[in-house]
């Protein structure tokens, strides 16, 4: 029996590209573990490890997590994934971080979410919320019925600070400046696959169609088999 290599993929996009839709997919459909730098980094807040509370008082103060805190963080985490196939999110940022990582492991495949800056802006920006409830309006998808009043209780809607127009622009030029040699560092070494679009369920069958070249679809067989 041939027993197929590991994969070990890297997925990127800019905030709202829809890359916490499609990891999600991909662990659903190919059984792949995620880990999420994110994710990975509130869990170690919320404990108060040593690299979270370091991490914390960069973050307090505005500053970018370094490349030596956020590679410890991933690389430690890794060591105990070496038996399955793993999706990386978030890690790596920098050019620093991917040459660390190569060093620990091989890369196979890095998917890249090409979404237009202007479509991630609308998606963003059109979102607002009834701060009391929580309840999120969407005015392309699910918009108020009257603009700007909660539908339920006809108090004001905001928008989050984040969600706001200039706001939204120095994320994503944030993300461009930061990434973009990221990118290129991996398209040179030809692992690179960039998906195009403007929506993350036309995008998504061309990624399943490259990722089942390389793994088989285990959610049809656990379907197939009685719980």
């Amino acid at each position: 029996m041939v027993v197929s290599p590991l994969l070990r993929a890297v997925i990127m996009g800019p905030p709202g590209s829809g890359k916490g839709t499609v990891s999600a997919r991909i662990i659903k459909h190919f059984g792949v573990k995620h880990l999420s730098s994110g994710d990975l980094l509130r869990d170690n807040m919320q404990k108060k490890t040593e690299v979270g509370i370091l991490a914390k008082s960069y973050i307090d103060q505005g500053r970018l997590i370094p490349d030596d805190i956020m590679t410890q963080l991933m690389l430690t985490e890794l060591k105990g994934l070496d038996q399955y196939n793993w999706l990386l999110d978030g890690f790596p940022r920098t050019v620093a971080q991917a040459e660390a990582l190569d060093k620990e492991c091989h890369v196979d495949t890095v998917i890249d979410l090409d979404v237009p800056f202007e479509t991630i802006k609308c998606r963003l920006t059109a979102r607002w919320i009834h701060p009391a409830s929580g309840r999120v309006y969407n005015l392309e998808f699910s918009p108020p019925k009257v603009q700007g009043i909660d539908d339920i209780t006809g108090e004001p809607l905001i928008q989050r600070d984040d969600d706001k127009p200039e706001t939204v622009s120095r994320r994503l030029q944030a993300y461009d400046a930061q990434t973009k040699p990221v990118l290129e560092y991996y398209r040179e070494k030809g692992l690179l696959k960039s998906f195009s679009g403007t929506e993350t369920n036309k995008i998504w069958p061309h990624i399943y169609a490259f990722l089942q070249t390389k793994l088989p679809d285990v959610s049809q067989k656990n379907a197939a088999t009685p719980r």
